[in-house]
């Protein structure tokens, strides 16, 4: 049976239409399994620190991880895991039961969203509190998942030589 072109294409729109925000971006994961996928692949891990009522946390979701350019790296370089920081879930680290309450204050998070960035086996690298527009963040990525950090090049110098 043949469908005319006008019904594929109104398929094709109303289901682009009903994409919702987790039909985006990269793929996120739980604690505990993205711990243990990071330990085994190599990839450092960028945890999102947020809550459900945070408006700067849905932000972050629109307007830079849906980010085709931003998601895609993710994806390729990190291992990407959510945190609910308000959560009663169980999380492991270093050997000891968090909630994911108790888990973001051992990391200092006051604030989200929150982007804590760890190495493939699990030790902490850095906190970036806050909003961070699309560009910038991508930097940011690019200057972890490339190597910079480890190779202990500073990023206000990163960015100098990124701009050029």
């Amino acid at each position: 049976m043949r469908f005319p072109i006008f019904i594929l294409t109104a398929a094709a729109a109303a289901s682009l239409l009903l994409a919702g925000p987790g039909d985006a971006g990269p793929r996120w994961r739980a604690w505990n399994p993205g711990l243990s996928e990071a330990a085994s692949s190599g990839k450092p891990v960028l945890v999102d620190v947020y809550t459900d009522w945070c408006g700067w946390c849905r932000r972050m979701d629109r307007d830079v991880y849906d980010r085709r350019d931003v998601s895609a790296y993710l994806d390729e370089h990190f291992v990407t895991i959510r945190l609910n920081a308000e959560s009663p879930e169980a999380a492991s680290y270093k050997g000891r039961s968090f909630s994911g309450t108790s888990l973001a204050g051992h990391f200092g998070v006051s604030g989200y969203p929150t982007t804590i960035f760890l190495r493939s086996g699990g030790e902490h690298l850095v906190n970036v509190p806050g909003y961070v527009p699309a560009d910038r963040f991508l930097l940011l990525l690019r200057y972890i998942g490339d190597g910079h950090l480890d190779r202990g090049e500073s990023f206000e110098s990163f960015t100098r030589s990124a701009a050029r």
